[in-house]
């Protein structure tokens, strides 16, 4: 995610939410700005992540969201680095 993503709580958010639907995956923060984020699960959950991630909690400004479908991790559970 791109935009003011960083210092407003964008992480903790995404993880609140991703474990509220069961949503695997894991959120960080990148040296650039950016935060990037996995996402693993029922498609439908992963989407309404998908979306959220699009505007972020209430102080986020995203600019952009970039999307990489890549192979499952077999994650578990949904943490933050």
């Amino acid at each position: 995610m791109h935009g003011r993503v960083q210092g407003v709580a964008f992480r903790y958010a995404t993880q609140r939410r991703a474990s509220s639907r069961g949503v695997a995956g894991w959120v960080r923060n990148r040296p650039d700005g950016t935060v990037e984020a996995v996402f693993e699960g029922d498609p439908d959950a992963v989407e309404s992540m998908i979306e959220f991630s699009r505007s972020g909690p209430s102080h986020a400004d995203v600019n952009d969201v970039e999307l990489f479908e890549e192979q499952p991790e077999g994650l578990s559970e949904f943490s933050v680095r």
